[in-house]
């Protein structure tokens, strides 16, 4: 595959499968679509990414509020009306008034960014089908300037989503996707040595075993995710626990167990 590579970064860790799917997406130029667990490293990839080809990240949040036009760009008028009743020069100028969201930045970018959109989920059903024209054609009309803004540069989109909603056919006609698998033990090994490489072999066996044992438990409500396993280590070696500790008195269990009705079966059932 020629172009950009995307490999893994000393501060993430991705699989195989992962690295080629984003590079898959960037040779395609289609949007990369992640879904995967919670703390399974979802929105860090794309600052893995961007680092990896030395790129600016562009970050677009999305929140139950948010609208397509947000990404496009916004025209202040209330401002504009205030500089009016102000005598301010440039009133007449309407291109003064007009701010393009995170998507307009990626377009208007003279080098290539990379874009996370962020839990795509999060917004109404609607949203991911109002931005189909413009992920395909990356440009975009705006009506107060007559000006049409198109990618100087294709950006590498990624976008997340915590399949809260299902997201529209037509949507994911156009991306490629990726399902994050929770991570088995050897390459969890290898992402908890990138935060603490000289985490203490034994402290570190122990601290899995235990963690793997509360993610296998069927009566547990939320299990743990890689995030909660890497803060958990780093309690265990603030704390001083020794590795011996660690299931046999579960200290600082509240890390990686976060539920009242967890903690109990996480309790009773490693006893």
């Amino acid at each position: 595959m020629n172009g950009l590579q995307f490999n893994s970064t000393q501060e993430y860790v991705a699989s195989e499968q992962l690295m080629a799917g984003v590079n898959v997406a960037i040779a395609l130029q289609k949007p990369l679509l992640i879904k995967g667990e919670p703390g399974t490293g979802k929105t860090m990839l794309a600052e893995a990414v961007a680092k990896s080809l030395g790129k600016k990240l562009i970050i677009w949040n999305i929140k139950s509020t948010t609208k397509a036009q947000d990404g496009l760009y916004m025209y202040d008028t209330i401002q504009r009306l205030y500089d009016g009743q102000f005598g301010e020069e440039g009133v007449d100028d309407i291109a003064h008034y007009i701010k393009l969201g995170k998507l307009g930045e990626a377009f208007d970018s003279e080098e290539q960014v990379v874009l996370l959109i962020d839990e795509i989920d999060k917004a109404d059903l609607e949203f991911p089908n109002d931005l189909l024209w413009e992920l395909d054609q990356m440009e975009f009309y705006i009506h107060e300037t007559k000006r049409t803004v198109k990618a100087k540069q294709r950006p590498i989109v990624i976008i997340t989503s915590n399949a809260e909603k299902e997201l529209p056919d037509a949507f994911l006609r156009r991306c490629i996707f990726h399902y994050i698998d929770f991570p088995d033990e050897a390459l969890m090994e290898e992402i908890v040595r990138t935060h603490y490489p000289n985490v203490e072999d034994k402290l570190l066996k122990n601290a899995m075993d235990v963690f793997y044992g509360i993610r296998a438990l069927r009566d547990i409500r939320k299990k743990p995710s890689t995030s909660e396993l890497i803060d958990w280590i780093n309690a265990l070696q603030i704390g001083g626990i020794s590795a011996d500790e660690i299931r046999a008195k579960l200290p600082f269990v509240g890390v990686v167990v976060k539920k009242d009705e967890d903690l109990e079966t996480v309790r009773q059932k490693l006893d």
